[in-house]
């Protein structure tokens, strides 16, 4: 029996694994749900919350709790959680450590590969983010492919239809479209286009604002100053979106978010469907003009296209429906379940990646959504320029694939040259994205003219492998621009597996407990905190309460003066039973 690779999508707003069990597609529960919200918090008892449990906390403890850190994948920077810092690569680790446990406790056996899917225009930097969460986790990720192509995978399956096929994917946090082709169980997807930044989140975010305007008009104080009150009023408005796809019009409704001179202030807000179209009418308009420049990519208009598919939970907007049925002049098909289509089509690609035998055995064709070149000396609007972008890799290429352009020095004697790699399609370089660099040092002492190859290597999962070699000696220099800006050295990597271990600790089947570090720090916290407590009541106090409280304190605050930390739960108990009754 071949070993069973599973299929996870890892969204913005939820998550999913899924594999092929008896030639069948299987997404996996937990806890009889087969969506896991991208919720990740530390509770009360330091324990890790993953999924409902940490979505459900949110609301009261925002500090103790991050959501959609996809968002921020392939960015140098950390988020807290419970006053400890973490990179978005681990917080995601965390989502996939756990989904790897909910598979493992359903097989019966370890899973130690996995197929992920990432947005199509996902970057290199962003890929080998996902890819390094992967491994954090314990997974080797065998493979990434884009989650409109993991759609058109499912779809595939489903249909076994010969057809062109756009896939319009709206998620939590990100858009792309891809034209793809289905022909004798062969997907290729011909174009892609999309926004990292734009989906459900900013949906959200329109009627979040709209809440806020609403009560500062109201009661004139601005409720954004409270993330607790912040945490509700976006947990209201993500419910307000999604009933707002089955209904006209919805209540938004929550008490006592604050007070104002003692009154508290409630909130209850009608919002009409009408008024949450128009506030997102620009975010549609966007992802249609993305529709137009995939089309474009691929020579073909509105009309050539056979079916729309939708992909994502934000799919269920009416007014998307709407607007792509104007343009397309057909409706729009939800054939596949559209929060459960990426799953099932990663799960597909796992299992054709494992062997497999499948009934559905399609030939997968990705592409790339970037154009890849260099920079060089030449002419830019009429005079010469030395950042004029060379193309070597174009955007909507086969994978993988490979290219090859020659360069030559401009000085004679030249010993070195520098090899700058860039992203996007701007004639000057400077305007596209910068994703990596080095030099090609010791090269032949010859006149200026002396060739340089420069080969641009794309492979399946999307990460480009560059080298430049001097054409008369051999000499090269390769480098792979997999981690242009979330590069994790192999003490940061070997740092981030053991702090995850730590938390899942050894006790397999998500036995879950926090690193003794961050438990120290949280219970030194709680000290402080009932020690503040203690001393703001001290006035109302009898006298012999007072000087009990008084000799508590003391002994609290000289433990942690001292840091022996372990001498904290006797007199924290103490002071907790002595306030206990005063509150009586």
């Amino acid at each position: 029996m071949s070993e069973i690779i599973v299929g996870i999508d890892l969204g913005t707003t939820n998550s999913e694994i899924a594999i092929i069990k008896d030639g069948k597609i299987v997404v996996i529960e937990d806890a009889g749900r087969k969506i896991l919200p991208s919720f990740v918090g530390v509770g009360e008892n330091n324990d890790i919350l993953v999924g409902e449990p940490a979505k459900n906390q949110y609301v009261l403890y925002p500090e103790r709790t991050v959501k959609s850190i996809k968002r921020r994948m392939g960015e140098e920077i950390k988020v807290e959680m419970a006053e400890q810092a973490y990179t978005p690569q681990e917080i995601s680790a965390i989502i996939l450590k756990h989904l790897k446990s909910i598979a493992e406790a359903y097989l019966n056996h370890p899973v130690h590969k996995a197929v992920i899917t990432v947005p199509a225009y996902f970057s290199d930097a962003q890929r080998q983010a996902t890819r390094e969460a992967g491994e954090i986790a314990g997974l080797e990720v065998v493979r990434m492919i884009n989650e409109p192509t993991a759609a058109a995978l499912s779809y595939e399956a489903e249909q076994k239809a010969h057809k062109r096929i756009l896939v319009y994917d709206l998620g939590g946090g990100t858009f792309d479209v891809s034209v793809v082709n289905i022909e004798d169980d062969v997907v290729e997807v011909v174009a892609s286009h999309g926004n990292n930044k734009l989906g459900g989140d900013d949906f959200d975010q329109k009627i979040i604002d709209h809440i806020v305007e609403h009560l500062q008009g109201k009661s004139g104080i601005d409720i954004q100053q409270s993330r607790q009150v912040m945490a509700r009023i976006n947990r209201a408005a993500e419910v307000a979106k999604q009933s707002l796809s089955d209904q006209p019009f919805v209540t938004i409704e929550e008490e006592y978010l604050d007070e104002q001179d003692g009154t508290p202030i409630h909130l209850s807000l009608e919002l009409s469907r009408d008024e949450y179209e128009d506030m997102i009418a620009d975010y549609i308009d966007e992802t249609l003009e993305a529709i137009h420049i995939a089309l474009n990519g691929a020579n073909l208009t509105a009309s050539d296209i056979d079916e729309v598919l939708l992909v994502g939970g934000s799919t269920r907007t009416p007014l998307v429906s709407k607007r792509l049925k104007e343009e397309f002049r057909k409706q729009p098909r939800i054939s596949v379940d559209p929060d459960l289509c990426v799953a099932t089509g990663a799960a597909i690609q796992a299992a054709m990646i494992a062997g497999t035998d499948l009934t559905a055995s399609a030939v997968l064709v990705d592409i790339t959504p970037y154009t890849y070149g260099t920079s060089a000396l030449g002419d830019l609007h009429g005079e010469m320029y030395p950042y004029m972008y060379v193309p070597i890799i174009h955007k909507n290429s086969s994978l993988p694939l490979s290219k090859t352009e020659v360069f030559y020095t401009v000085m004679d004697n030249q010993e070195a040259v520098e090899v700058r790699i860039f992203q996007g399609e701007e004639s000057d370089a400077l305007n596209n994205i910068q994703i990596g660099e080095f030099m090609v040092e010791g090269l032949n002492q010859a006149p200026q003219g002396n060739p340089i190859l420069l080969k641009l290597e794309l492979d399946l999962n999307g990460i480009l492998h560059v080298s430049a070699k001097e054409k008369k000696t051999g000499l090269e220099r390769t480098i792979v621009i997999d981690n242009a800006i979330s590069r994790f050295e192999e003490d940061e990597m070997a740092a981030a597996k053991d702090r995850i271990k730590e938390i899942f600790g050894e006790g397999g089947e998500g036995a879950i407990v926090v690193n003794k570090k961050a438990e120290t720090h949280h219970l030194v916290v709680q000290a402080r905190a009932l020690v503040e407590k203690a001393e703001r009541m001290l006035e109302d106090a009898s006298p012999e309460d007072r000087e009990d409280i008084v000799d508590v304190v003391e002994v609290i605050n000289d433990a942690i003066t001292q840091k022996e930390f372990e001498a904290l739960s006797a007199p924290m108990e103490q002071l907790s039973d002595i306030l206990y009754y005063l509150e009586l």
